[in-house]
């Protein structure tokens, strides 16, 4: 199910064992080569590290009372998890990089993102256009699918623009109407 990715922020964390909020999330942690969140930063009285993670593989399940885990023991440090630290270590932050196409012309920013909650891939990115722009178009919507390139600083797309053709002039005399007959009927025709 794609959902909006501000909807997993500030979420509360439930602990399987005990059935209580262990801690809420702060801010989703993102593998810029795959465009996937691989864990969540997580804050609240009974987080003993600071900064502490949970990582998605270990969220059993997304529910409507939050994220749950199976005990405060899945919170990690910054350090515990070699994959996690080398993520933490590029500081990646996809919200707010500037949009633009294969053409170099700017879009916009990155102001959100929906992602599947069954692998928690980014599927989506809304794109904000700057003020001016904004008077006359819209937000974007841009696929995955769409995009050539991510980097700390711009995030390149597939441009939506395609080469027009030259239009054909059609001759008024080669063009048949289908539908009427090239010599009037008469009254008495008869039909089968």
């Amino acid at each position: 199910m794609l959902i909006n990715g501000s909807q997993l922020i500030n979420l509360p964390v439930m602990g399987l064992q005990t059935g209580t909020e262990l801690g809420r999330t702060k801010l989703a942690i993102i593998d810029p080569s795959k465009l996937r969140i691989i864990a969540y930063e997580v804050d609240g009285p009974m987080i003993d590290e600071r900064p502490s993670y949970i990582l998605v593989s270990d969220v059993r399940e997304l529910s409507n009372i939050g994220m749950i885990i199976d005990s405060r023991d899945e919170f990690v440090g910054k350090d515990d998890v070699i994959s996690l630290s080398k993520i933490l270590g590029l500081d990646f932050n996809l919200i707010g990089l500037n949009t633009i196409d294969e053409h170099r012309h700017r879009l916009g920013k990155v102001a959100g993102y929906n992602l599947d909650t069954t692998d928690f891939l980014v599927q989506q990115l809304t794109v904000r256009p700057g003020i001016i722009k904004s008077i006359s178009e819209a937000e974007l919507l841009i696929h995955r699918s769409q995009i050539i390139e991510i980097n700390n600083r711009e995030v390149l797309v597939k441009s939506g623009a395609k080469k027009l053709s030259p239009i054909k002039k059609i001759d008024q005399a080669s063009y048949i109407n289908p539908f009427r007959s090239p010599t009037p009927q008469t009254k008495n025709a008869r039909t089968n």
